[in-house]
């Protein structure tokens, strides 16, 4: 089977695909070539191991964050002293939100520990953060200080200006630091916390921050997975490998009839 076949079939099955799952499916088919090669025929040439195959369906650069320490972030806040700039740090450090939705706040969305997001990234229509009870109530006396109406948005300032707010507290203890780092260390904490998922997103304004899951499976947190997981992802590995293939073969199939 020449190459120009592979990558023309391979150009068929990963047709508007991210380039992340062309990288997959391209190496279960080679995996599926090598095991024909190891177990049918040994002289068997796997057309999918070529440098230019290999180069065009090569892995993504995956992007490693740094997660800010517990007593840095502790310290951040500890050496900002003016009380709204101490308040938006805290909000996105303990309750996981982004600066556009701490800038958003208005004073009819505290209740009590539940703050409400309303209009979020995730297209529903509100969603609900947990925050600290101190934070919470340091929150509302502050917001009825400076809020005359209900609707009044508790930080009146634009996303720049808080974003060179926070950068600012970031170079009192000598590190670059922007406003998502906070969010990604408060998701690290609580899952380093042996939180439960379902507590988590409880705590953590709903479903939001579990799902960009490298935020919380790095590897201190993938060691604690219950060995039941791991036992059930061993088991089941062959089995969504070979349904894979199975896919492949099929449209393989349709691809040569094609001729």
């Amino acid at each position: 089977m020449s190459s120009e076949k592979i990558l023309q079939f391979l150009n068929i099955v990963t047709d508007g695909c991210n380039a992340q799952t062309k990288r997959v499916r391209f190496s279960h088919l080679s995996s599926f070539f090598n095991f024909l090669k190891n177990n049918l025929d040994l002289n068997f040439q796997n057309s999918c191991d070529l440098p230019m195959l290999r180069k065009l369906f090569q892995p993504t650069v995956t992007i490693s964050w740094t997660i800010l320490e517990k007593e840095t972030v502790d310290e951040i806040i500890f050496r900002t002293t003016k009380v709204r700039n101490r308040l938006i740090l805290e909000l996105m450090a303990g309750g996981g939100m982004r600066i556009g939705e701490v800038l958003k706040l208005r004073l009819c969305d505290i209740q009590d520990r539940k703050l409400i997001i309303r209009a979020p990234k995730s297209g529903k229509e509100q969603e609900i953060v947990f925050i600290p009870q101190k934070v919470a109530d340091r929150l509302r006396e502050y917001a009825r200080q400076k809020c005359e109406n209900p609707n009044d948005r508790i930080f009146p300032i634009s996303y720049e200006a808080a974003r060179i707010k926070v950068s600012k507290a970031g170079r009192m203890v000598g590190i670059h630091l922007r406003p998502h780092d906070l969010r990604r260390f408060c998701a690290t904490f609580a899952s380093r916390s042996a939180f439960t998922m379902k507590l988590l997103a409880k705590s953590s304004s709903g479903t939001r921050i579990c799902r960009p899951l490298r935020f919380i499976l790095e590897k201190s947190v993938t060691q604690k997975l219950s060995d039941g997981l791991k036992t059930y992802m061993l088991n089941n590995a062959r089995v969504i490998f070979f349904s894979e293939i199975t896919l492949f073969l099929k449209g393989y199939n349709l691809y040569i009839s094609g001729f």
